[in-house]
């Protein structure tokens, strides 16, 4: 355990400071430093989905706001002048619609990855950078996410009746080259962007608890975090 410890105090301080003489983490446990990394994660999961997972969550917030994929939004002046502007406005409140709903049903799956955590694990966010605990978050969470939020995000963009219209069209430009095929499947592309939405709220959510850990009101958020100021 002593090792492992020494470990801890040497990484925090190489990675966050520079320097191992420029904090003193003598005092900081490994299960701390493990806790410390739960609550950032839970902090930032319970702000990310109480944000977006409300009315005009997406739709209200240009910072994630879902557009049209690339292929019609560089076509929307010219689709509206044939008459499809109220459809191409339509499908684009649909998705956002559709991605504030889906969103609360991740937090299932974000708490399921914070409680899993381990130490092994806390090792290696700790050699990441200032969203390295949002980066670990996404990188086990993302498919279960994607599996969670994909039905949500079809029933309610099936809805719209436009949404089978553009699969279709879509499966056929991604053909030629027209369509990304990241772009060729209209829910595929809202649960991406949804989850995109996500994580990016998750780490603004971190880079603040680095930035001000007495805020939080968190003892062990403020002793971690604190020790590296």
């Amino acid at each position: 355990m002593r090792s492992l410890l020494a470990f801890f105090v040497a990484l925090f301080a190489l990675v966050f400071t520079g320097t191992v003489a420029a904090a003193d983490l003598s005092g900081i446990t490994s299960k701390e430093a493990v806790t410390a990394l739960r609550t950032t994660l839970s902090k930032g999961a319970d702000a990310a989905v109480g944000s977006l997972g409300k009315a005009d969550g997406f739709l209200g917030n240009p910072a994630v706001r879902i557009k049209l994929p690339e292929y019609l939004e560089n076509s929307k002046g010219l689709l509206k002048m044939v008459g499809m502007g109220s459809q191409l406005d339509q499908m684009e409140i649909s998705m956002n619609r559709a991605a504030e709903a889906a969103v609360p049903q991740a937090k299932a799956v974000l708490k399921k990855t914070i409680q899993n955590m381990t130490v092994e694990d806390a090792k290696q966010v700790l050699s990441g950078g200032d969203t390295a605990v949002t980066d670990f978050f996404r990188s086990k969470s993302q498919a279960d996410l994607y599996t969670q939020l994909l039905p949500i995000v079809k029933g309610k963009t099936a809805q719209v009746g436009l949404a089978q219209q553009y699969n279709a069209l879509a499966e056929k430009g991604s053909r030629f080259g027209l369509v990304k095929a990241e772009d060729a499947n209209l829910e595929g592309y809202v649960t991406n962007k949804a989850l995109d939405a996500l994580f990016l709220m998750v780490a603004e959510e971190e880079k603040a608890i680095r930035a001000n850990p007495v805020a939080t009101g968190s003892a062990v958020l403020k002793k971690v975090f604190g020790s590296l100021k």
